[in-house]
């Protein structure tokens, strides 16, 4: 006979410093339709009122409160978090942002998606402002100019694309197999934050997963809490990991146009980076970049030997263009 396993999805929050969104977003996930869940929720290095406003959780049975004394940035946070559910044996892992909120049938929604495909291990809803009324992000994509962006941000909410496959999903909110982590590995900790949800769905992209996008399924996020309290956090890590995914991720066949392409883009990024009064924040990720390449080539390879889908599959998925959210400014350099 075979039993439903207890509590199969875990959802990961991280708090930097942000204790106020995290009670908002912990309230949401508690009120799923979907009670089959568990919370863990990791202050990050928190050094303002965090552990104490935190300290309410220590005793609630639905969650786990887990401090880390310095900051392992967003993708050694959640890393801790994937560990803890390969360990316990959950079947699903939910990733979400402590400034996002969810609406109550959200998890219902994306985990009845894992059914219409066995290939697909990630799944995201549509993420908006917190406004309602611009889209934050219809899944994540990636273009042939070798730049992440997230799908239609800006749009308004009545442009939502209809639910289908993507090339990826934040990881602000959506939900992924455990298993997906066990064979392609977890998180990259070298990118700190900033493109590593990316990384992972290109990674799981060459590995023969799919993503899906559900439109039905709402949530809602406050953009750039954690990271505006952080001035020139968002531009180095810019330019420290946008170079690393490329050469960590794509295959030779469409490397050098993707990578001629790219560092035409990057070039004119650092040269608005000039004119903003921003050239030292962008030299020095591009410095720390440049420091990190044998550790994409390491990768690198280790990721190409494990790809399973054809040059034919990766074109199809990838955007071909300019990325949405930066065409207005590219296509006045190019005249496109």
């Amino acid at each position: 006979m075979s039993t439903t396993r207890k509590n199969s999805t875990l959802f990961v929050v991280l708090n930097f410093n942000g204790w106020q969104e995290t009670l908002v977003c912990i309230d949401s996930i508690k009120a799923q339709s979907d009670k089959d869940f568990r919370i863990l929720l990791i202050d990050n290095g928190s050094h303002d009122e965090s552990l104490e406003k935190l300290r309410k959780y220590n005793n609630d049975p639905l969650v786990t409160f887990h401090k880390e004394p310095v900051n392992l940035g967003f993708a050694g946070g959640v890393n801790v978090g994937i560990r803890k559910a390969i360990k316990e044996d959950f079947e699903y892992i939910v990733l979400l942002n402590n400034d996002a909120t969810l609406t109550k049938p959200w998890l219902a929604q994306l985990k009845a998606i894992f059914s219409k495909d066995k290939t697909i291990a990630v799944v995201t809803g549509l993420l908006l402002e917190s406004t309602g009324e611009l889209i934050e992000s219809t899944g994540d994509s990636y273009s042939s100019y070798g730049l992440p962006f997230p799908r239609q941000r800006g749009e308004h909410v009545t442009k939502a694309q209809s639910s289908g496959y993507v090339f990826g999903g934040t990881a602000g909110a959506s939900i992924y197999k455990t298993s997906l982590f066990k064979d392609i590995g977890l998180f990259d900790e070298t990118f700190f934050a900033y493109f590593e949800d990316t990384d992972i769905s290109y990674r799981a992209q060459l590995a023969g997963y799919k993503a899906y996008y559900e439109k039905d399924a709402l949530a809602y996020h406050d953009h750039g809490t954690t990271s505006g309290k952080m001035p020139g956090f968002t531009l180095f890590q810019t330019f420290k990991n946008q170079p690393v995914f490329l050469w960590k991720n794509v295959p030779i066949q469409l490397f050098f146009g993707t990578a001629i392409r790219f560092y035409a883009c990057y070039g004119l990024m650092y040269i608005r980076s000039i004119v903003n009064g921003q050239a030292g924040v962008a030299t020095k990720g591009m410095i720390k970049s440049i420091g990190l390449f044998p550790h994409a080539l390491r990768e690198r390879r280790r990721i190409q030997q494990r790809r399973k889908v054809s040059i034919g599959y990766l074109k199809s998925i990838i955007h071909q263009g300019l990325p949405t959210s930066t065409r207005p400014f590219y296509k006045r350099i190019f005249h496109r």
